[in-house]
């Protein structure tokens, strides 16, 4: 384990508390995932989805990025560093679909 999976560990708890803060707020059971040019909805997703699979994602990343520092660490570099900032951005990115699905 390295000290970055404090901060991934952190992200995921950040995570789960926003989705139960959040989860009986969203009126809709679809929930806007993505926004075009003029900031109109692309795609929707089952509110069930958007909030637990943030989750499965992270630690899909994750997964993966431990793999690959495993089996092939001399084409990864900088582990530590790209865990923190997935792990801030994912996140954040988060809590403002989150907070954009609870807006009426």
């Amino acid at each position: 384990m390295v000290p970055a999976d404090y901060v991934f560990g952190f992200a995921i708890a950040s995570v789960v508390g926003l989705n139960l803060y959040f989860g009986p707020r969203i009126a809709s059971e679809r929930v806007a995932m993505q926004w075009g040019p003029n900031s109109e909805p692309t795609w929707y997703a089952p509110k069930w989805l958007a909030m637990w699979g943030m989750i499965a994602f992270m630690a899909a990343v994750r997964l993966f990025i431990w793999l690959a520092s495993t089996y092939a660490p001399q084409h990864v570099h900088g582990v530590e560093l790209g865990i923190v900032i997935f792990s801030l951005i994912a996140a954040g990115s988060h809590l403002f679909i989150l907070m954009k699905a609870r807006a009426p």
